[in-house]
């Protein structure tokens, strides 16, 4: 991996509706994770936390369907601006986030500069809705369809193009909560899913084995997104959006051990951290652990 490593902290809890995961930038940094990349040897170029702006009272809800649109909108255009510059500076840019819609913000900036950008979704969630097939309107159920170009023109159009990416360069891993208008889509896009029944049939080693040898010849960069939802709830306690029968630890490591030593990860987001609902700083300890893995920390 790149040795530059540019960290944007986007304290976003807008695309949701829990309070708290605005806190996961700073749970995550309070975890380590600056201590713990600079003892791998990496050069960090820390960019503090993206300012939010927090909605009017009365207007939340009124103009869209779309919970807080104008405000994650707001947030991703600045998201993606200065990802573009660090991938423009040659670093491998990693995100904390903040809540899930922040990944329409960072493929954004990232996707611009691959011709055929590949995507890993490390997530309990598909995040294929759009404003049509939402239960909720939550756009933090949104971004993996908006960066296929599918949904509101105002999140699609984030950055000046679209689509991001490409649905034959997508795969999805951990998958068990999938609502009916993404299992359609998946259907018809053809993505690549690894549900949990894959997960515990086959075994991670062999999921992550079949991702990369998906994803290596069709791609020149691979953007990995890990929502700590795709972890089970007893080890990830503090998401907003649990779901029982999630990956472990262990495979979450595995998984991360086996993707730095292909070297085809070029950017990351850890997200959903919520420590209103955590345990002792848990998940986002959890998050700084796996951050370790990926870039390389072995136990010998």
């Amino acid at each position: 991996m790149k040795s530059n490593i540019s960290i944007i902290g986007v304290p976003m809890d807008l695309g949701q509706s829990r309070r708290g995961v605005d806190m996961g930038p700073s749970a995550m940094r309070y975890a380590g994770a600056v201590e713990r990349l600079e003892a791998l040897g990496y050069k960090l170029h820390d960019h503090g936390d993206i300012s939010i702006t927090r909605p009017d009272k009365y207007e939340t809800g009124q103009a869209y369907k779309l919970k807080n649109l104008l405000q994650v909108v707001e947030a991703n255009e600045i998201l993606a601006m200065i990802i573009d510059q660090a991938v423009e500076k040659g670093n491998f840019p990693l995100v904390f986030g903040g809540d899930h819609s922040i990944a329409i913000g960072s493929l954004a900036g990232i996707a611009k500069h691959y011709d055929q950008l590949g995507v890993i979704w490390y997530d309990a969630h598909g995040d294929l809705n759009t404003e049509e097939t939402s239960p909720s309107g939550n756009i933090h159920g949104m971004p993996l369809a908006v960066s296929l170009g599918l949904g509101h023109e105002k999140l699609t159009s984030i950055a000046g193009y679209t689509p991001k990416v490409k649905s034959e360069n997508i795969v999805i891993i951990g998958a068990r909560s999938l609502d009916p208008g993404e299992k359609e889509l998946i259907r018809r896009k053809g993505i690549q899913v690894f549900t949990m029944h894959e997960v515990d049939r086959l075994g991670m080693a062999i999921v992550i084995e079949r991702a990369i040898s998906y994803l290596k010849p069709r791609t020149d960069g691979v953007h990995l997104s890990v929502d700590l939802d795709g972890l089970d709830p007893s080890e990830a306690p503090g998401v907003g959006t649990p779901v029982i029968g999630g990956m472990t630890y262990r495979e979450s490591h595995l998984a991360m051990e086996m993707l730095a030593e292909t070297g085809m990860i070029t950017s990351a987001e850890f997200v959903e951290v919520n420590p209103i609902l955590d345990e002792k700083n848990k998940t986002a300890t959890l998050a700084v652990g796996l951050m370790g893995s990926l870039f390389g920390e072995k136990l010998k």
